[in-house]
Protein backbone atom coordinates (compact mmCIF):
# COMPACT_ATOMS: atom_id res chain seq x y z
CA UNK A 1 0.00 0.00 0.00
CA UNK A 2 1.18 3.55 -0.66
CA UNK A 3 0.21 6.63 1.34
CA UNK A 4 -0.21 9.94 -0.43
CA UNK A 5 -0.72 13.32 1.20
CA UNK A 6 -2.99 15.45 -0.90
CA UNK A 7 -1.71 18.88 -1.88
CA UNK A 8 -3.80 20.80 -4.37
CA UNK A 9 -3.72 24.50 -5.08
CA UNK A 10 -7.41 24.26 -5.94
CA UNK A 11 -8.56 22.96 -2.58
CA UNK A 12 -8.70 25.15 0.53
CA UNK A 13 -8.74 22.14 2.85
CA UNK A 14 -5.55 20.88 1.20
CA UNK A 15 -3.79 24.15 1.93
CA UNK A 16 -5.02 24.54 5.50
CA UNK A 17 -5.23 20.91 6.67
CA UNK A 18 -2.63 18.97 4.65
CA UNK A 19 -1.95 16.50 7.48
CA UNK A 20 -5.59 15.72 8.26
CA UNK A 21 -6.30 13.42 5.33
CA UNK A 22 -4.45 10.86 3.24
CA UNK A 23 -4.92 8.34 0.44
CA UNK A 24 -3.66 4.78 0.59
CA UNK A 25 -3.56 3.31 -2.90
CA UNK A 26 -3.29 -0.38 -3.66
CA UNK A 27 -0.52 -1.42 -6.03
CA UNK A 28 -0.46 -5.10 -6.96
CA UNK A 29 3.00 -6.42 -7.76
CA UNK A 30 2.40 -9.91 -6.43
CA UNK A 31 0.08 -11.99 -4.30
CA UNK A 32 2.10 -10.86 -1.30
CA UNK A 33 0.93 -7.30 -1.93
CA UNK A 34 -2.67 -8.50 -1.97
CA UNK A 35 -2.19 -10.37 1.30
CA UNK A 36 -0.57 -7.30 2.86
CA UNK A 37 -3.50 -5.20 1.67
CA UNK A 38 -6.04 -7.54 3.24
CA UNK A 39 -4.05 -7.71 6.48
CA UNK A 40 -3.91 -3.92 6.71
CA UNK A 41 -7.63 -3.58 6.04
CA UNK A 42 -8.37 -6.26 8.64
CA UNK A 43 -6.15 -4.47 11.17
CA UNK A 44 -7.96 -1.19 10.50
CA UNK A 45 -11.41 -2.69 10.97
CA UNK A 46 -10.39 -4.44 14.19
CA UNK A 47 -8.66 -1.35 15.61
CA UNK A 48 -11.54 0.96 14.70
CA UNK A 49 -14.13 -1.47 16.04
CA UNK A 50 -12.51 -1.26 19.48
CA UNK A 51 -12.51 2.53 19.73
CA UNK A 52 -15.71 4.57 20.14
CA UNK A 53 -13.97 7.63 18.65
CA UNK A 54 -13.31 5.90 15.32
CA UNK A 55 -15.53 4.85 12.44
CA UNK A 56 -14.88 3.18 9.11
CA UNK A 57 -17.11 3.37 6.06
CA UNK A 58 -17.23 0.86 3.22
CA UNK A 59 -19.02 2.12 0.11
CA UNK A 60 -19.75 0.97 -3.41
CA UNK A 61 -22.06 1.65 -6.37
CA UNK A 62 -23.42 -0.52 -9.16
CA UNK A 63 -25.31 0.27 -12.38
CA UNK A 64 -27.95 -2.02 -13.85
CA UNK A 65 -30.67 -1.11 -16.36
CA UNK A 66 -29.58 2.52 -16.14
CA UNK A 67 -30.36 2.57 -12.40
CA UNK A 68 -27.48 3.26 -10.01
CA UNK A 69 -27.58 1.69 -6.56
CA UNK A 70 -25.19 3.28 -4.05
CA UNK A 71 -24.65 1.71 -0.63
CA UNK A 72 -22.47 2.59 2.36
CA UNK A 73 -21.94 0.46 5.48
CA UNK A 74 -20.88 2.60 8.44
CA UNK A 75 -19.17 0.66 11.23
CA UNK A 76 -19.01 2.21 14.70
CA UNK A 77 -17.81 0.80 18.01
CA UNK A 78 -20.36 -1.43 19.72
CA UNK A 79 -23.25 -0.34 17.48
CA UNK A 80 -25.23 -1.97 14.68
CA UNK A 81 -23.97 -1.23 11.19
CA UNK A 82 -25.60 1.85 9.67
CA UNK A 83 -26.59 1.16 6.06
CA UNK A 84 -27.45 3.95 3.63
CA UNK A 85 -29.00 3.04 0.28
CA UNK A 86 -29.69 5.41 -2.61
CA UNK A 87 -31.04 4.91 -6.13
CA UNK A 88 -30.62 7.27 -9.09
CA UNK A 89 -31.06 7.18 -12.85
CA UNK A 90 -28.99 8.49 -15.75
CA UNK A 91 -25.86 9.34 -13.76
CA UNK A 92 -22.32 8.04 -14.06
CA UNK A 93 -20.71 5.60 -11.63
CA UNK A 94 -18.21 8.32 -10.67
CA UNK A 95 -21.00 10.66 -9.61
CA UNK A 96 -22.73 7.83 -7.75
CA UNK A 97 -19.58 6.93 -5.83
CA UNK A 98 -18.95 10.56 -4.93
CA UNK A 99 -22.54 10.86 -3.78
CA UNK A 100 -22.43 7.79 -1.53
CA UNK A 101 -19.07 8.95 -0.14
CA UNK A 102 -20.73 12.27 0.69
CA UNK A 103 -23.57 10.43 2.45
CA UNK A 104 -21.15 8.34 4.49
CA UNK A 105 -19.13 11.38 5.54
CA UNK A 106 -22.33 13.24 6.46
CA UNK A 107 -23.30 10.38 8.75
CA UNK A 108 -19.86 10.12 10.31
CA UNK A 109 -19.19 13.80 11.03
CA UNK A 110 -22.60 14.14 12.69
CA UNK A 111 -21.83 11.37 15.17
CA UNK A 112 -20.79 12.73 18.59
CA UNK A 113 -17.09 12.53 19.49
CA UNK A 114 -15.96 10.80 16.27
CA UNK A 115 -12.36 11.88 15.63
CA UNK A 116 -11.07 9.49 12.97
CA UNK A 117 -12.82 8.34 9.80
CA UNK A 118 -11.59 5.73 7.34
CA UNK A 119 -13.35 5.27 4.01
CA UNK A 120 -12.68 2.03 2.14
CA UNK A 121 -13.49 2.18 -1.56
CA UNK A 122 -12.60 0.50 -4.84
CA UNK A 123 -12.34 3.86 -6.59
CA UNK A 124 -9.71 5.97 -4.88
CA UNK A 125 -9.18 8.14 -7.96
CA UNK A 126 -12.81 9.20 -7.57
CA UNK A 127 -12.29 10.00 -3.89
CA UNK A 128 -9.42 12.31 -4.81
CA UNK A 129 -11.88 14.52 -6.68
CA UNK A 130 -13.28 15.55 -3.30
CA UNK A 131 -10.17 17.61 -2.64
CA UNK A 132 -10.01 19.20 -6.07
CA UNK A 133 -12.26 22.23 -6.11
CA UNK A 134 -11.28 23.22 -9.62
CA UNK A 135 -14.13 23.28 -12.12
CA UNK A 136 -15.18 19.74 -13.10
CA UNK A 137 -18.49 17.89 -13.61
CA UNK A 138 -18.62 16.70 -9.99
CA UNK A 139 -17.78 20.00 -8.34
CA UNK A 140 -21.07 20.24 -6.45
CA UNK A 141 -20.32 17.01 -4.55
CA UNK A 142 -16.69 18.03 -3.94
CA UNK A 143 -17.72 21.41 -2.54
CA UNK A 144 -20.35 19.89 -0.24
CA UNK A 145 -17.99 17.24 1.15
CA UNK A 146 -15.17 19.77 1.53
CA UNK A 147 -17.43 22.04 3.57
CA UNK A 148 -18.43 19.17 5.87
CA UNK A 149 -14.81 18.10 6.36
CA UNK A 150 -13.67 21.66 7.08
CA UNK A 151 -16.20 21.83 9.92
CA UNK A 152 -15.05 18.39 11.11
CA UNK A 153 -11.39 19.48 11.13
CA UNK A 154 -12.21 22.70 12.99
CA UNK A 155 -14.01 20.79 15.73
CA UNK A 156 -10.81 19.20 17.01
CA UNK A 157 -7.17 19.45 15.97
CA UNK A 158 -6.85 15.64 16.13
CA UNK A 159 -9.72 14.91 13.73
CA UNK A 160 -8.66 13.20 10.51
CA UNK A 161 -9.91 11.16 7.56
CA UNK A 162 -8.15 8.54 5.43
CA UNK A 163 -9.13 6.79 2.21
CA UNK A 164 -8.03 3.20 1.60
CA UNK A 165 -8.36 1.43 -1.71
CA UNK A 166 -9.79 -2.08 -1.89
CA UNK A 167 -10.16 -3.46 -5.44
CA UNK A 168 -13.56 -5.13 -5.67
CA UNK A 169 -12.29 -8.05 -7.75
CA UNK A 170 -10.12 -9.27 -4.87
CA UNK A 171 -13.12 -10.11 -2.68
CA UNK A 172 -12.13 -8.70 0.68
CA UNK A 173 -15.06 -9.99 2.83
CA UNK A 174 -16.42 -6.68 4.17
CA UNK A 175 -16.23 -4.96 0.79
CA UNK A 176 -17.70 -8.02 -0.90
CA UNK A 177 -20.71 -7.74 1.42
CA UNK A 178 -21.37 -4.14 0.31
CA UNK A 179 -20.78 -5.02 -3.34
CA UNK A 180 -23.27 -7.87 -3.06
CA UNK A 181 -25.87 -5.51 -1.59
CA UNK A 182 -25.52 -3.07 -4.49
CA UNK A 183 -26.34 -5.88 -6.91
CA UNK A 184 -29.22 -7.20 -4.81
CA UNK A 185 -31.04 -3.87 -4.34
CA UNK A 186 -32.32 -3.38 -7.87
CA UNK A 187 -35.36 -1.46 -9.03
CA UNK A 188 -37.17 -1.46 -12.35
CA UNK A 189 -38.57 1.83 -13.60
CA UNK A 190 -42.16 1.86 -14.76
CA UNK A 191 -41.10 4.56 -17.21
CA UNK A 192 -37.42 4.46 -18.28
CA UNK A 193 -36.98 8.17 -19.08
CA UNK A 194 -35.27 10.27 -16.42
CA UNK A 195 -37.92 12.98 -16.84
CA UNK A 196 -40.58 10.38 -16.04
CA UNK A 197 -38.91 9.11 -12.85
CA UNK A 198 -41.06 11.14 -10.43
CA UNK A 199 -44.22 10.40 -12.44
CA UNK A 200 -43.25 6.73 -12.42
CA UNK A 201 -43.09 6.67 -8.62
CA UNK A 202 -46.35 8.60 -8.29
CA UNK A 203 -48.09 6.26 -10.73
CA UNK A 204 -46.95 3.25 -8.76
CA UNK A 205 -48.16 4.78 -5.47
CA UNK A 206 -51.52 5.65 -7.00
CA UNK A 207 -51.96 2.06 -8.16
CA UNK A 208 -51.15 0.73 -4.68
CA UNK A 209 -53.64 3.13 -3.07
CA UNK A 210 -56.32 2.24 -5.62
CA UNK A 211 -55.86 -1.50 -5.07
Amino acid sequence: MRSLDVVSSGCHNSNVYPSRFSFHSFIKHSNNNLEDCFNQLNDITIMFSLNHLHTHIISDADIMNNIVTSIAHIHIYNRPIIKTIHHAVNITSTEAKLFITKCGINQAVNLPEISKIVIITDSIHTAKKIFNLAIHPFQIHSATISKKLRKFFLTNSDNSIAFWECPSQYNWPLFKSVDRDTKWFQQTLLLPCKLSWNFSKKSKCNNIIQN
